[in-house]
């Protein structure tokens, strides 16, 4: 069996769910899900710009608004459960967790400990942070030892 290591920051859309399932034709493959909520992830100024840059300004706006810390857990945990239904009802095994604190350097132990054979980073674009190379797939390109796979998430 195939093992990926997914990284999200939102729930999976059923498009999302669909694309990471089929990636590998027939082979069953079998999931760890690590959410990070967006709002510990990136500084509120990057994401804004981002908002910005693709035209989205009523998100810009908000930027400030999202849940951070502790506020961030429990919708991040229903996320969670949402998606890992998901990918379970599309045939596939899921498990996973909140990552509250150092997501690369849990990254690398989840990796580690699912002898994964890859990492999929599923978020919305985040054109600055890939700019510098500061995103998810970047960074962990050079930690994690296995090839990482960054792909753009579906909007609702």
């Amino acid at each position: 069996m195939f093992t990926s290591v997914l990284m999200i920051e939102k729930p999976l859309t059923s498009e999302d769910v669909e694309f990471v399932t089929t990636l590998h034709g027939d082979e069953n493959v079998a999931f760890v899900v690590l959410m990070q909520p967006r709002g510990d992830q990136a500084d509120v100024l990057l994401r804004a710009i981002d908002d910005v840059a693709i035209g989205d300004l009523k998100d810009a706006v908000k930027e400030g608004d999202e849940p951070e810390g502790r506020a961030a857990k429990a919708p991040a945990e229903r996320a969670l459960d949402n998606s890992l239904a998901a990918l379970r009802a599309a045939g596939s095994e899921a498990v996973g967790q909140v990552v509250e604190d150092h997501p690369l350097d849990k990254l690398k132990a989840v990796v580690d400990e699912a002898k994964a054979d890859e990492v999929i980073v599923l978020t919305a674009p985040h054109y600055v942070e890939e700019f510098f190379h500061r995103d998810w797939a970047s960074r962990a390109r050079h930690k994690v030892g296995v090839p990482v796979l960054k792909l753009f998430a579906h909007s609702e």
